[in-house]
């Protein structure tokens, strides 16, 4: 017991003092705590502002980042607008470096003595690369801005690209950065169209300067300033710190490309529209003119072109006429107001009316047809007025079923969608404007109602025209034209663009046949037989008219128009072509614009058109006698034994003959071809080696145009020889 009591009492002091060192500790590291604490808030608060110039000194003003504006396709992938990085060179020659030289540094003195960064160097490298001034002409250059103390002073007159840039950068005293010589640079970005002015009016244009307090580009007009948020981007951070002695740069956000469009813009109609348009202005002189290509069944503009008057004689890119201009569409409306007529029952094509010798007065004003001076058309049925293109028979018909009832006619214009919005995608597109007889804008007139029935009194873009007349080809039902198909973003597609549905239906089903028929009838027999193709049948409508100008017209000439579409049984695109102000020949819808969709049809039918092979019907498969041409007998008959073909040749007395076989026949008949002296013989039916032959040997010259057999020749068969005199030959 005793030795435990000992142990204890030893025990107590070694425990006492560990307690006291386990004190003390804690003790110390509160006082540390609270130390640490007190000159934290002295940090904070009271020495708040010292610290944070401490801090501002160790890190340079944040930057912004400047994102890839998106790229602008066609439809089938092609570029069509690209962003590219340009930058102008400056020296400012009144930094630091240059007014407050130190022991270490001094700008002037480096620029002006030094042998590998001075100005004789700087100046052989940059007249080497620039090629814009010699060395001693930059040397002075130079000299005259350091003269001057030019805080901006433009190194050279252009743009550099980054790569010349980074060249550049590398060259005598600019190497030796910003704060020691002044030099610097200010990026812009530019944007390049690969494709020059195709559809140029409708992509658009940006903005050259960046924006400084966004870091953005902006979009200045077409689809550039309708999709600008999206093809912009976002902006990104840039911070630059010191780090271990030297200056880093750290990016706070990234940037964010802009997305990319992908356009209803189809290159290859694109540039047969434009070359096909251009073409025809400058053949006509014209103003100006524009030409739009539409897919019927999706309303995808495939082609859209806008040519003016630069300069006498050049033609380039302007206002979107094709979407912006409100103006009187003029003879192309008349079949507007026949289909109004046509669903109430007013008339039936084969209804006559009289439009007398193309001169009629109503309440005082005098309409007249484009023929009054051949003493007009007499009587003729309503469907000849539309292929004639008689204002007085239009305007008579409507007159008959709305004189008493204007307002029921402009209801149904309303009706067929004439008036319907097309929320066009292109900023400052226009909109068609039919008034009404209540209208309190503008008065209703005596003569509104005739007047308006062929075309006038009315303002209507010409997408609006072809929006119809895509109804028309797309069996009635009306879509909204659209010229973007997809916006996508590295790659993948964020939002797509499908056929938007306007109207189901524009009018019954009997009256569309009849319209169609009417509008064959324009190219085949009326007005529009200059629109004629032997290669694809077009349908549609010619239209002229005068332009206002001061509330006069046949001061500033006219307006002529072709719309349509093709193929005309089996409608793929439809097309409208409007010129303003031709000088050369008469104006004319057929002719003119006429003549540019007949050139677009053919083009794009021989470039684009296809069919399946399983749509052909199965004995086109099967082996088919050749149809031979007319010619040499001796050939004919040794190509026919070649081929094993019977001739039936008993009644031949002559050299020359013609060949033909009958449907279901196995032989193929020669016929005689009559030579006569000192006449014409018939070549028709001939190649064109028997052709030439035959002519010359009766002394006529030929010459050819075209490939295949002879389908007709200037001077008529039989007609009195001239010799020398030549003859046009036509092969298809």
């Amino acid at each position: 017991m005793a030795e435990e009591e000992i142990g204890s009492k030893e025990q107590a002091p070694k425990s006492n003092r560990i307690l006291f060192c386990y004190f003390f500790i804690v003790l110390l590291l509160g006082l540390v705590a609270i130390g640490i604490l007190v000159r934290a808030f002295d940090t904070a608060f009271v020495e708040r502002e010292t610290w944070m110039k401490v801090a501002e000194s160790q890190k340079r003003p944040n930057r912004l980042i400047y994102p890839s504006r998106g790229n602008i396709y066609s439809s089938d992938g092609k570029l069509m607008a690209t962003s590219v990085p340009c930058f102008y060179l400056y020296i400012d020659f009144n930094a630091d470096c240059y007014t407050h030289p130190t022991k270490k540094w001094n700008s002037l003195d480096t620029l002006l003595k030094s042998k590998h960064n001075g100005i004789d160097s700087l100046s052989f490298y940059l007249s080497r690369k620039l090629k814009d001034r010699t060395p001693a002409g930059y040397k002075n250059y130079l000299l005259n801005g350091l003269k001057k103390k030019s805080r901006q002073f433009p190194v050279c007159d252009g743009k550099v690209s980054y790569s010349d840039l980074k060249e550049i950068k590398k060259f005598p005293f600019f190497r030796l950065g910003r704060f020691k010589s002044g030099f610097y640079t200010r990026e812009m970005v530019e944007r390049q169209k690969p494709f020059g002015t195709l559809a140029s009016r409708t992509i658009g244009d940006t903005f050259r300067d960046i924006d400084p307090k966004t870091g953005l580009t902006k979009g200045k007009n077409g689809l550039e300033l309708q999709y600008d948020t999206l093809l912009h981007g976002v902006a990104g951070l840039n911070s630059v710190r010191r780090l271990g002695g030297g200056w880093t740069n750290v990016v706070e956000v990234d940037p964010v490309e802009g997305m990319d469009i992908r356009t209803t813009i189809d290159i290859n109609i694109q540039d047969i529209a434009e070359k096909s348009l251009l073409d025809m202005l400058k053949k006509i002189d014209a103003a100006s003119g524009t030409a739009v290509v539409m897919e019927v069944a999706t309303g995808e503009v495939k082609a859209i072109t806008n040519m003016g008057r630069i300069r006498e004689g050049v033609y380039g890119e302007d206002t979107n006429h094709a979407v912006a201009d409100e103006t009187e569409p003029g003879s192309t409306f008349k079949v507007a107001s026949i289909m109004v007529a046509l669903e109430d029952g007013v008339c039936q094509p084969g209804d006559t009316v009289d439009v007398g010798n193309g001169i009629y007065m109503y309440k005082g004003a005098r309409m007249t047809d484009h023929n009054n001076h051949k003493g007009g058309y007499g009587r003729i049925s309503v469907e000849q007025a539309i292929w004639y293109s008689s204002n007085i028979g239009v305007a008579k018909t409507i007159l008959k079923g709305y004189e008493k009832n204007p307002t029921k006619y402009v209801e149904g214009l309303y009706r067929i969608g004439l008036n319907e919005d097309l929320r066009l995608e292109i900023p400052g597109a226009g909109r068609a404007k039919i008034r009404r007889p209540d209208d309190t804008v503008r008065y209703w007139s005596k003569t509104a109602l005739p007047w308006m029935s062929f075309g006038y009194e009315t303002q209507i873009p010409p997408i609006y025209t072809l929006a119809f007349y895509n109804a028309i080809a797309n069996n009635g039902k009306m879509v909204r034209p659209i010229f973007t198909k997809e916006i996508m973003h590295n790659g993948k597609t964020v939002q797509s663009f499908s056929t938007e549905v306007i109207r189901e239906s524009i009018c019954s089903e009997r009256t569309l046949n009849m319209i169609k028929d009417m509008l064959l009838g324009v190219v085949e027999k009326g007005t529009g037989k200059a629109v004629h193709s032997d290669f694809v049948r077009i349908a549609g409508k010619t239209g002229t008219a005068q332009i206002a100008s001061g509330g006069v017209y046949r001061q500033a000439g006219h307006q002529v128009a072709f719309c349509g579409y093709f193929p005309a049984d089996e409608p793929k695109y439809s097309c409208i072509v409007v010129i303003r102000q031709p000088r050369n020949g008469y104006p004319s819808g057929g002719t003119m614009s006429g003549g540019v969709v007949k050139a677009i049809a053919e083009k794009v039918y021989a470039s684009h058109m296809s069919f399946d092979i399983r749509d052909m019907e199965k004995d086109s498969l099967a082996v088919t006698l050749p149809q031979p041409k007319a010619g040499e007998r001796g050939a004919l008959e040794y190509v026919l034994d070649k081929l094993d073909i019977e001739a039936d040749n008993d009644s031949i007395e002559t050299q020359w003959v013609t060949a033909k076989r009958e449907d279901g026949r196995e032989d193929v008949e020669l016929k005689d071809i009559p030579i006569r002296e000192g006449l014409v013989p018939n070549v028709i039916g001939m190649g064109a080696k028997d052709a030439v032959y035959l002519l010359e040997s009766v002394g006529l010259r030929a010459s050819l145009n075209g490939m295949g057999r002879v389908s007709s020749q200037s001077v008529s068969p039989g007609s009195r020889v001239s010799k020398g005199q030549t003859v046009s030959l036509t092969l298809k």
